[in-house]
């Protein structure tokens, strides 16, 4: 632990109010003045210069201030020779001289050499600075290195193996992106990052480059580097991108794609002649936890990568912050490091690598959570559900350039609209989480191979998925969140490519359509004033959004029709169950009354006697025996037939009382003479008319 961990613990949730003490930090030197207030001061000292009966007009204090740019524009203008503003009133060059900053002094103790170095150092912070602003990267930590702007760097400062550097190449980077400039000095510095930059941008590259160089080649030590992605798609892809940037390095690269080959080949018995992993967190946390000793060590990683860093921390149901945990505390060598990247930023994850990353540094692409500016953004409205399938036929109809992906809400209608459009002469396929991983990778590798035009899809293809000249994104139901939709139509415009984004929006969608239009309207392109008007969603509500998707029905009328069909089919089949039901009733009950009668049959002799006693002693033998096994059931049974001819006796007894007619013949007797009785005492008998006949 350095003294810098040992200051950050100590000042843990320190704040200080720059705006309060601001004119303290300007004194000494820890902020400089605005350019604004500058030229206002200037603008005031030359007004006390000047007599107080001449006034001066906007348009000449303007020429004083653009006096420097003149002479670039006009270089045949003398500038030398002053400006002139009123009359006799003459502002000399003279005067700039005088106002310009002195050199500055040696400090008490300072030699002209360290003089010198220091100002060698604030020229190449400044030049440093001038490289960010150029390529829009923002860094946050302490003492962050400058990017790298050329592969040549990587050769001639960080020793990068030049076989590295021409696979980087080969695979068609001319010069480093803006994300790999500033991620390269930090990973091969051995910082640990947290890094946002957006879709298409080389993320991948700017992470595997610095582990294939650290790693100084194969070992037969186990893994020593784990990836980690959310999906099997983009940690294949992931996997294909190392193999191909550590060609000729003799790296070790591996995937779980099956979980029992992977315990055999990976378990403790093996010869761990292994290096770089790469999986989704589910299937690693099943390794971990096979039976007592886990099926896959993680003792030596060196590096752990988390791509889609805001994905994976998410929690509930659909997150993997549990599984993340897990692999978290399995990877036990003290001195790991870890690198977190995604295309959009969370508050979550960075509030948590500031309190758990040693030294770590963030670095960001661009503006936070915006969408690449290289694409088209366009929003259209639909009115309803049915008129989503009308446009999405008409912009088919007037032409397209292949390939498309048509993003839905979930899997049903991803199968709907597959049904729809296959028979419009369009080849067309899907991809969703109910087809098995062999059909996902034949339809992945049909796509990348131009044999499917359109491919509907799910959220399950929105994050990092990079195909090559994906030229329009139509999103067909809208996105739940602004993560979702820089996700999706990151998909297109991606290494410096254009492309188009089209979003279908109904009555429904309203709630969300501001902050959608906001991020479009960030990314410079167009969108309607109301639009940006409407009514704001605090943060409750968007998270509630999010999560409480919209009940869209079907996709077609067809749909509907065979929706009503299959419910009509599901009630008949319930009423023939019903029926079904009380058959076998009625027939159990059958039986039970046929048992019955078997059973009074057999206490009565032939003779016509029914009790056993009233025989001779000579015949109570067997009969005597048959009397002791059945006294039981004799004695339950009269009961019974006493309790039946009493119910009988009553319903008689009542009808001819009341005169209204008793539906059934087998009535609860409990519950009749309870009815009885709340009418015999609430008076409720019905009166005797004059002729003797009930009213």
């Amino acid at each position: 632990m350095n003294s810098y961990d040992i200051f950050r613990k100590l000042t843990r949730g320190i704040k200080f109010d720059q705006k309060r003490f601001k004119g303290d930090l300007q004194k000494i030197g820890v902020i400089t003045r605005d350019e604004k207030n500058v030229k206002d001061d200037f603008r005031e000292e030359i007004e006390e210069d000047l007599p107080i009966n001449d006034q001066f007009k906007v348009n000449e204090i303007n020429s004083i201030e653009e006096g420097s740019s003149l002479a670039e524009e006009n270089p045949d203008v003398d500038c030398n020779s002053g400006v002139k503003i009123l009359g006799d009133l003459h502002f000399s060059k003279d005067l700039n001289k005088s106002k310009r900053k002195k050199k500055k002094k040696l400090a008490e103790g300072e030699t002209e050499e360290q003089h010198e170095r220091q100002r060698l150092l604030d020229l190449k912070t400044e030049e440093i600075n001038r490289a960010r602003n150029k390529n829009g990267i923002h860094v946050w930590g302490p003492d962050v290195p400058g990017p790298i702007l050329c592969f040549d760097e990587l050769i001639t400062e960080y020793k990068v193996p030049e076989v590295i550097v021409n696979n980087l190449r080969n695979q068609g980077f001319v010069e480093p992106m803006p994300i790999q400039m500033q991620a390269w000095s930090l990973m091969l510095q051995g910082r640990e990052i947290l890094a946002s930059a957006p879709t298409g941008s080389g993320k991948t590259a700017a992470f595997l480059l610095p582990i294939l160089h650290q790693l100084r080649g194969p070992r037969k030590k186990g893994f020593r580097a784990v990836l980690l992605a959310p999906t099997r798609e983009l940690a294949k892809q992931t996997h294909r991108e190392c193999v191909r940037l550590s060609e000729g390095l003799g790296f070790r690269a591996h995937i779980i794609s099956n979980v029992n080959r992977a315990k055999l080949k990976f378990g403790p018995n093996s010869s761990k002649k292994f290096d770089i992993l790469v999986t989704t967190p589910n299937r690693l946390v099943f390794l971990l936890q096979d039976g007592d000793t886990p099926s896959i060590d993680l003792s030596s990683v060196e590096w752990l990568v988390i791509d889609e860093s805001d994905r994976l921390f998410e929690g509930g149901l659909g997150g993997f912050r549990d599984q993340l945990a897990i692999i978290y505390r399995a990877c036990g060598n003290p001195n790991i490091k870890r690198a977190l990247f995604s295309a959009t930023f969370a508050y979550e994850v960075q509030q948590w690598c500031k309190l758990n990353l040693n030294n770590v540094a963030m670095v960001s692409i661009g503006a936070r959570n915006t969408a690449s500016s290289d694409v088209k953004q366009e929003l259209l409205f639909c009115g309803a559900e049915h008129g989503k399938l009308v446009a999405l036929r008409e912009i088919l109809r007037k032409g397209y350039r292949p390939p498309v992906l048509v993003f839905v809400q979930t899997k049903e209608r991803a199968k709907e609209l597959f049904r729809e459009l296959i028979y419009d002469n369009i080849m067309v396929d899907a991809i969703h989480s109910d087809r098995t991983q062999l059909q996902r990778d034949n339809v992945v590798r049909a796509f990348r191979e131009r044999k499917i035009w359109v491919l509907i899809c799910t959220e399950l293809m929105a994050r990092g998925i990079d195909f090559k000249g994906v030229n329009l994104v139509i999103n067909y139901d809208f996105p739940p969140s602004i993560i979702s939709y820089i996700h999706r139509v990151g998909r297109t415009g991606r290494a410096q490519h254009k492309g188009r984004a089209v979003t279908f929006w109904t009555l429904e969608d309203q709630p969300n359509l501001q902050s959608i239009a906001q991020v479009i309207h960030n990314a410079n392109q167009e969108v309607p004033e109301w639009m940006l008007n409407l009514k704001k969603l605090t943060k409750r509500q968007k998270k509630l959004q999010s999560h409480n998707i919209p009940e869209r029905g079907h996709v077609s009328a067809y749909d509907v029709y065979r929706e009503q069909s299959r419910i009509q089919e599901k009630i008949k089949q319930k009423r023939l169950l019903k029926l079904e039901r009380r058959a076998a009733k009625a027939a159990t009950e059958g039986a039970e009354e046929e048992r019955e009668t078997q059973e009074t049959n057999i206490y009565t002799t032939d003779d016509g006697v029914n009790d056993v006693d009233d025989l001779p002693p000579s015949d109570r033998g067997l009969r005597g025996k048959k009397r002791k096994n059945k006294d039981a059931g004799l004695n339950h049974y009269k009961k019974k037939i006493k309790l039946g001819q009493n119910s009988k006796h009553n319903i008689t007894k009542n009808k001819k009382k009341f005169g209204h007619k008793i539906i059934g013949s087998k009535l609860n007797n409990s519950k009749k003479k309870k009815n009885l009785g709340q009418r015999k005492d609430t008076g409720l008998v019905p009166k005797k008319k004059k002729n003797g006949k009930n009213k």
